[in-house]
């Protein structure tokens, strides 16, 4: 267990954290998103970002800060705090994205993390080798090699309380990236980010960045605080908190505002083609379009797309208290079909989201056939492995008379059997459109095989009026069908 996270609330591998910041005496409420601050040009101020955005922590750049002399002095004398004028966290990135960018940077592991030692961060990052996507396997082992020799030597680093991140690597390879997580968690070190993931989010390449984080998570365990570096678009936060990311770093922010474009929790829109604001922010209800465009544009965008980031931000911890991040993860896809390759990649993995999943949370709504995917039909598929049965077994998805059996329960798509004793209980108790999928009625098969699998003794027999010819094809052989009108 991480000393100084801890988990309070979960919804699939998403939850609500608190991370300990000891250098600083604060402590952050995760989900997060950490603000990126140029020290050269500050569009917001780091004071604002705190008093008028409610950011906790924020994250700069110790490289161009050490590269420069006037920052650099002013920073080893008035320390990183007073310098930005910032009243909460700071982490400090180490030059590895200039490093992936120009091929070399003029400074070593050991000489950063002193650096920020110095000036006085509270989350400090060892120089990592930010393997890029579908680099050949074997450069890709070579260079997290390099990266773990890094850490293990960040691990002997005398940090006092600055805490210092471990990046995992490992390309587009889910098992080098598991691997990683793995030896990353075994250095002891404390904040976990998943690196080198920018490329495949600019090209949206979203599946195969949920399976990189995933995969990092299975070497890493569920206690370890993960941030995703790079992933700053408010409408991929409820995808990545779902897949169990707890920090984010945003300089989309004010990087699009430059560009005049404007950021919703559904994608992005130009400056130049909105008639209407589609938000209620401050901005939003103060200014039209035009108004914008006229006036302190970078400004104005800058400060929008900051609310809109928060407020999805608060926008999850809700949907994680009350129990419904998935369905706000399948909002959210039904905007991009990227999107939606990352909620399917992210089901592909409802084995491993279950074992964070809680037992019981509100109603399950099934909005899709991705629904029928979710960790808690494979629950319910488990659990069904352990009821007992009689010797005969009716299935019904209607009324039935005439038909003997030992006991009749219901069949409920897409989890299948359900008995009657856990008729009520969530999540069979699901709100079901009336106009079913293929898929729930394909998964409402496989908990049917589950349960024959389960008990070869017991005869089943399913009474049903309206299940399509699929998923009948789809039933256990020895399971007997009756069409009821």
């Amino acid at each position: 267990m991480s000393e100084i996270f801890e988990a309070r609330d979960w919804d699939a591998a998403g939850r609500i954290g608190r991370l300990s910041v000891p250098r600083s005496g604060i402590t952050v409420e995760t989900p997060t998103i950490m603000p990126v601050v140029n020290p050269h040009i500050q569009t917001i101020p780091p004071r604002e970002l705190a008093e008028r955005f409610g950011a906790q922590i924020l994250i700069t750049n110790s490289y161009i800060l050490h590269g420069s002399d006037d920052l650099r002095e002013a920073a080893l004398s008035r320390g990183l705090h007073d310098l930005l004028d910032f009243p909460g966290a700071v982490m400090t990135d180490s030059g590895s994205f200039q490093l992936a960018e120009y091929g070399e940077i003029d400074v070593t592991s050991e000489e950063i993390l002193a650096f920020q030692r110095e000036i006085g961060s509270d989350i400090a990052t060892p120089v990592d080798i930010p393997t890029a996507p579908d680099t050949e396997r074997e450069a890709a082992e070579i260079e997290l090699g390099t990266t773990q020799e890094r850490l293990d030597a960040a691990a002997e680093f005398d940090a006092g309380e600055m805490l210092v991140s471990a990046p995992v690597q490992g390309s587009t390879y889910p098992d080098l990236r598991e691997a990683a997580g793995d030896h990353a968690a075994g250095t002891g070190l404390d904040v976990f980010p998943v690196g080198a993931v920018v490329p495949l989010m600019n090209d949206y390449r979203y599946g195969e960045m949920i399976d990189a984080v995933v995969a990092a998570k299975r070497g890493l365990g569920p206690a370890a605080p993960v941030h995703l570096f790079g992933a700053g678009h408010p409408m991929m936060f409820a995808l990545a908190v779902a897949a169990g990311c707890d920090l984010f770093d945003s300089a989309a922010y004010a990087i699009y505002a430059r560009d005049g474009r404007y950021l919703t929790a559904r994608g992005t829109e130009h400056l130049e083609e909105l008639e209407y604001f589609p938000c209620s922010c401050p901005v939003c209800a103060e200014y039209t379009p035009a108004e914008v465009r006229d006036g302190d544009t970078e400004r104005l965008l800058s400060e929008h797309n900051l609310h809109v980031t928060f407020a999805e931000i608060r926008r999850i911890k809700h949907a994680i208290r009350e129990g419904s991040l998935l369905e706000l993860v399948e909002t959210r896809a039904r905007g991009h079909p990227a999107m939606l390759d990352g909620y399917r990649a992210l089901l592909a993995h409802s084995e491993q989201l279950e074992r964070t999943d809680p037992a019981s949370k509100s109603t399950f709504f099934y909005l899709s056939g991705e629904s029928a995917s979710r960790p808690e039909v494979l629950r319910h598929h488990r659990r069904l492995e352990r009821l007992s049965v009689p010797d005969s077994l009716l299935l019904a998805d209607g009324s039935v008379d005439g038909i003997e059996a030992d006991e009749v329960w219901d069949v409920r798509p897409p989890f299948g059997p359900v008995p009657p004793e856990l008729s009520e209980t969530y999540p069979v108790n699901a709100e079901l459109p009336d106009r079913l999928d293929e898929e729930a009625y394909a998964a409402a098969a496989r908990g049917i095989e589950r349960l024959a699998e389960a008990n070869p003794d017991c005869e089943i027999a399913l009474a049903t009026a309206g299940w399509p010819d699929a998923a009948l094809a789809a039933l256990p052989k020895h399971t007997k069908c009756i069409l009821i009108s």
